[in-house]
């Protein structure tokens, strides 16, 4: 029986993808992706891919004929628990074709795009997002990059930011000014672009913790063929709001679930080696209040994923709560690993193979959070304003 034989029966689905991360994940992974360069780093993300696909683990939430298996929401989570309880690597490389792109295309894709771009997703196609602006990430509405029309393409140029692992991308889903007149969420269309086009450059940006997952990208006169328009011309923030919403939910809730399992087996071998921390009222209660801010946490994002399936969603504040909340947390939990490690937590390590190994690493990585995926500061706007009907300012 494979996995998918099994997806009628929770319960065996679950311990059918126990057993296969068992044998497929290899116990040294962390080790070797910690030495690993650029190059050895992305023949992994694309190894573990494949991996994925031969059982079709790799789309199986998309609808059987776009080539997934049309699992359910909650196989989704069953998933991505056993991701995260065996600690299994992650495809990062592949989040805006996995979880972007679909829900994208799905609402407001041709049938001629859909067919065309997502059969290429689970044989290793790598996507990135063309969204962010130097002058307009918390206002994404004000970007300027421009696109004009001529003849059936249309000629891109302008510059985005913060795109992640777009210096792998294939492809990228990308946000232009057509209309610079009119009012700034009604000017806005939604493209299809080829990375190997003439005139696309990307520049990798270091960033504080030493990693390089974020690319800069220049468009000079970039064509961009008028059939590769998703939606209507000028229609482009509504279809937006479809790659927007679809971050919500089961990323979140692995990511939950990884960090739950990080923190039980740091405090189980804290207990087992008796740490100096464990003697200290002060830190006992600091790390007792994140135990419980965590537990919390994860309630809520149960409280998300069953209102995804709602009407009510698309309105929703929970998950700007949830990302306020969960992202505050990670910092402060970083902050208190890298306290209680005194000298020794200041060695830096890209990925350490035991949980929070590298305070230091995880420190400053931990920022990052507050910023991706719509900065703090506007989720406390959407909450303040939509939530609990403040006006605006």
């Amino acid at each position: 029986m494979t996995i998918l034989d099994a997806q009628n029966d929770l319960p065996a689905f679950r311990q059918a993808i126990r057993d296969w991360l068992a044998e497929v994940v290899p116990p040294d992974w962390k080790a070797r992706m910690a030495r690993a360069d650029n190059d050895e780093f992305i023949a992994f993300q694309r190894w573990w891919m494949a991996e994925r696909s031969k059982v079709g683990l790799a789309i199986p939430h998309w609808p059987v004929e776009y080539g997934g298996a049309g699992l359910t929401l909650r196989h989704l989570i069953v998933i991505a628990d056993e991701m995260a309880r065996a600690d299994a690597p992650q495809a990062r490389m592949f989040t805006i074709s996995l979880i972007h792109l679909p829900g994208t295309l799905f609402p407001h894709g041709t049938e001629a795009q859909k067919r065309r771009y997502l059969a290429g997703v689970a044989k290793g196609d790598v996507w990135c997002q063309g969204f962010s602006e130097p002058n307009s990430g918390s206002d994404l509405a004000s970007l300027r990059t421009r696109a004009v029309r001529d003849g059936d393409h249309y000629v891109i140029n302008g510059q985005k930011i913060w795109s992640s692992y777009s210096m792998y991308a294939d492809r990228c889903i990308l946000l232009t000014r057509t209309d610079p007149d009119a009012q700034k969420h009604r000017g806005i269309t939604y493209f299809i672009m080829d990375m190997r086009s003439p005139g696309v450059e990307v520049r990798p940006i270091r960033q504080a913790n030493g990693r390089s997952e974020f690319g800069e990208m220049f468009l000079t006169n970039v064509r961009i063929p008028a059939e590769d328009m998703i939606g209507r011309e000028n229609n482009g923030w509504r279809v937006a709001q479809a790659t927007l919403a679809s971050e919500r939910g089961v990323i979140a809730f692995e990511g939950a679930e990884r960090q739950r399992y990080e923190v039980e087996t740091f405090y189980r071998k804290a207990l087992e080696s008796d740490a100096a921390w464990l003697h200290d009222d002060q830190l006992r209660r600091e790390f007792m209040s994140f135990l419980a801010e965590m537990q919390a946490g994860r309630r809520l994002l149960r409280r998300v994923l069953a209102e995804s399936e709602t009407p009510e969603a698309s309105a929703s504040v929970l998950p700007s709560i949830v990302k306020l909340s969960a992202t505050v947390l990670r910092q402060r939990i970083c902050s208190f690993m890298t306290r209680i490690a005194g000298v020794e937590g200041q060695e830096f390590a890209m990925l350490a193979e035991e949980p929070f190994g590298s305070p230091m690493f995880d420190f400053l990585s931990a920022f990052s959070g507050t910023i991706a995926g719509g900065t703090n500061e506007i989720q406390r706007n959407i909450v303040a304003e939509r939530g609990l009907g403040m006006p605006r300012i």
